[in-house]
């Protein structure tokens, strides 16, 4: 019996189709796994650029270092209690190096500012014969009142990898609650919902958001509206959702305080250009 050519044909062009929705979908998930893995360190690149152009770490807060550091920890200490797309992985983990490598330039711009002030003063003062001695504060010395204000690198990693290694340690005996699980990933992502409130918070305090990058925060918010939409499509455990939405919360926030602060900030801008 001979089949029809018309049928034949139709049947053809329909596997193409297909084949090629096929294709699609899988280029823009693919395209979509990318831009979750890379666009969550994008937004530092202009505050980096910025700090290092300027020498000064003024305007941008550190702490915003500290929120991301502990947050993409203990997502990594989630994944092993309870797995989820292997791309959020991979986004945790180059944060934390991205992080570190910011941390990096504010202590090395930190220090150098405080030498160049030091001496400043040692030449101002020529009564002053005595030898000021640069006062070093490290993670090992355990004195609250300077944490996460250490005058080296090396300080900051030893605090992060001690609190990855007390959190693996709980997390190896937990791991079959639950409970602890959940736990754990409710703070992970709640903290990184809070990485703009240090930062809203020495905007508010300067009434002023002179330093801070806007197309840092700009990118923060495009990228957190992106990365919300891509939890409730993929269907990622709730904490990822309601964590994003409330992260979109602060950014707009922010963006805020850039319209409400705008003539201080301005004017500072323009005191800078003349000195």
């Amino acid at each position: 019996m001979e089949s029809d050519p018309e049928t034949t044909t139709k049947y053809v062009f329909f596997d193409f189709e297909g084949d090629f929705t096929s294709m699609a979908l899988s280029a823009v998930s693919l395209a979509s796994e990318i831009a979750m893995i890379f666009g969550g360190i994008v937004p530092f690149i202009p505050q980096y650029l910025d700090i290092r152009r300027k020498e000064t770490t003024k305007g941008f807060s550190i702490y915003v270092c500290l929120a991301l550091l502990v947050a993409n920890t203990l997502r990594i200490l989630f994944w092993f209690g309870r797995f989820y797309e292997t791309p959020l992985l991979i986004q945790s983990i180059l944060m934390n190096l991205t992080m570190l490598a910011l941390i990096h330039l504010c202590v090395k711009i930190n220090t150098k500012n405080q030498i160049i002030r030091r001496k400043e003063r040692l030449f101002q003062d020529e009564e002053n014969e005595k030898l000021e001695v640069f006062e070093r504060h490290i993670f090992i010395d355990f004195d609250s009142a300077y944490f996460w204000q250490w005058s080296d690198f090396q300080s900051y990693v030893e605090c992060v990898l001690s609190f990855a290694a007390c959190g693996s340690l709980l997390m190896f005996i937990f791991i079959d609650n639950v409970y602890f699980v959940e736990t754990v990933g409710f703070f992970a992502l709640f903290t990184e919902a809070m990485l703009g409130v240090p930062q809203f918070y020495r905007n508010f305090c300067n009434k002023s958001t002179y330093g801070m990058s806007l197309p840092m925060v700009l990118m923060w918010t495009c990228g957190d509206i992106f990365k919300t939409t891509y939890f409730i499509l993929r269907k990622t455990p709730p904490q990822f959702f309601i964590c994003g939405a409330l992260q979109i919360s602060v950014d707009l926030a922010i963006l805020l305080q850039v319209w409400l602060y705008y003539e201080k900030s301005s004017k500072q801008v323009k005191s800078e250009g003349i000195n």
